[in-house]
C-alpha cells in the first residue's frame, strides 16, 4: 500500500469535507472562515486523495477540524495513520495540547488516541459532540 501525507491547498479538501461530513448540507457549509490559515493535510493512497484534516493554532494549542475519510478508505486505519501524524506535527511545532469537537459516534476512535472529554455534549445542527483533548 502506498500512502503519502502531505500538506495541500484548502481547495483540494473541500469535496472530501462535503461529501462525508455534511452531505445534505451546501459546500459553503464546510468551509471555516480560519481555512486560509489553517494548515490542511492530506492522505494519499496510491495517489488518491483519502483523508484530509485541518489545523488552526491557538497560542500553546492547536486545534483540528473537518477531519474526514471516503466513506470506502474508512476502517483501513488510514484515519488513525493522518491523526498519528498531525499529533507529530503539533508536537514537533512545541504545542502542549491538541483538540477538536469530536462527534460522539466517534469517541471510541479518539480514546485509543489518548484524547479526553472537557465537555458536556452539544449539538451541532443534529449531531452530537463534545470537546476533546490530549496533552502533547
Amino acid at each position: 500500500m502506498n500512502i503519502e501525507i502531505k500538506q495541500v491547498a484548502v481547495d483540494d479538501i473541500l469535496g472530501i469535507r462535503h461529501q462525508v461530513l455534511w452531505p445534505d448540507k451546501s459546500p459553503d457549509f464546510v468551509k471555516v472562515p480560519e481555512d486560509d490559515q489553517a494548515t490542511h493535510f492530506g492522505l494519499y493512497l496510491e495517489g488518491r486523495l483519502a483523508s484530509v484534516i485541518s489545523l488552526f493554532p491557538n497560542s500553546k494549542s492547536i486545534r483540528f477540524r473537518k477531519f474526514a475519510t471516503l466513506s470506502e478508505f474508512q476502517n483501513k486505519g488510514l484515519g488513525s495513520k493522518l491523526l498519528t501524524h498531525v499529533i507529530d506535527h503539533a508536537r514537533n511545532q512545541q504545542y502542549e495540547k491538541i483538540w477538536c469537537d469530536a462527534r460522539s459516534s466517534a469517541m471510541n476512535f479518539y480514546e485509543k488516541f489518548g484524547f479526553e472529554k472537557f465537555s458536556e455534549p452539544f449539538f451541532k445542527e443534529e449531531v452530537e459532540y463534545f470537546k476533546i483533548s490530549k496533552r502533547l
